[in-house]
């Protein structure tokens, strides 16, 4: 394969955390939600990537508290799942993301606190199971990511995901792409949680609520900036795995709360009404949760803790 001169500069350049990469690459509204700040592949066929975290993001404890949320690791993920298929593997920037699975270990002896505004954070990672359309267009991979800070790698992730064109999406929908999510959460009747008992910084941060013996994925504010950056017509994969990590503090009188590993499987989309129900299970150090809703499971997986 010929190589240029402007490829050998783009392959060995230094990644860059001045700015972020353009908020649609990775599908958010706001420019304050963008995690990346520079991809680039290297000679080897991987990527390299750069990710400022900082202190002012919504998931950042307000109560003196020096370490990033662990849902940065996985945002962060996401957001490598959708750049890298539209810069490198020609998804359309029409199509919609579909995670299929995931999974994060964190090592919290070498993961970075947050002594300043933001935490530069490199990314190294691996995709794999490329599956294209007959115009040569990625449908799906999966992704593997290595997390470095000061040099030293602190954390690992890693997914599956589809990628549907719009027609393709509205098929799988079945009349309810584009729907509108509820402007107004938790009805009559249904209590919140206590937001110090779920590890969260104030009552908006809350995306569960309790009805009667059951456990219900009912977010607060259907606004927040992170969790409800963009519209969507499906409950999104982040509230998910939220509310399971909400439910497990609940579930474990708040003993669990800030898990070091975990793994979402996703069989269908969770629907914003009915709520979906969250069972989960704490035993010692894990905790087995599943989303039903409408008679089905829709998403299950586990968490860990140190």
């Amino acid at each position: 394969m010929n190589t240029s001169v402007g490829d050998i500069v783009r392959e060995v350049r230094a990644l860059s955390w001045s700015r972020t990469v353009d908020r649609e690459m990775v599908h958010r509204a706001s420019v304050a939600e963008v995690l990346l700040t520079d991809v680039r592949q290297t000679e080897s066929g991987d990527f390299e990537a750069a990710a400022s975290w900082p202190r002012s993001h919504p998931t950042f404890p307000r109560d003196g508290a020096d370490l990033h949320s662990p849902l940065m690791i996985v945002e962060t993920l996401r957001q490598l799942g959708i750049y890298i298929p539209l810069r490198y593997f020609g998804v359309s920037p029409a199509a919609s993301l579909i995670i299929t699975d995931l999974f994060f270990d964190l090592d919290p002896a070498s993961e970075p606190r947050a002594l300043s505004g933001a935490t530069g954070v490199t990314c190294r990672v691996q995709v794999a199971q490329v599956r294209h359309a007959p115009d040569g267009s990625a449908t799906g991979l999966r992704l593997q990511v290595s997390y470095l800070a000061d040099g030293a790698v602190f954390a690992l992730a890693g997914g599956g995901a589809r990628f549907l064109e719009p027609e393709q999406y509205g098929t799988v929908r079945a009349g309810r792409a584009g729907a509108a999510a509820p402007s107004v959460a938790c009805a009559n009747g249904r209590v919140r949680p206590d937001a110090g008992l779920l590890g969260v910084t104030g009552a908006h941060d809350v995306v569960i609520g309790i009805e009667g013996a059951a456990l219900l994925v009912d977010p607060v504010d259907m606004r927040h900036p992170f969790f409800f950056d963009h519209a969507t017509d499906h409950v999104p994969g982040m509230v998910v795995l939220e509310a399971a990590r909400q439910a497990a503090a609940l579930e474990s009188g708040g003993r669990l709360l800030r898990p070091t590993a975990g793994r979402l499987k996703t069989a269908r989309f969770i629907e914003y009404t009915p709520p979906a129900r969250v069972l989960c299970v704490p035993h010692h150090a894990t905790c087995v949760f599943r989303f039903l809703q409408d008679g089905e499971q829709k998403a299950f997986g586990v968490l860990g803790y140190q």
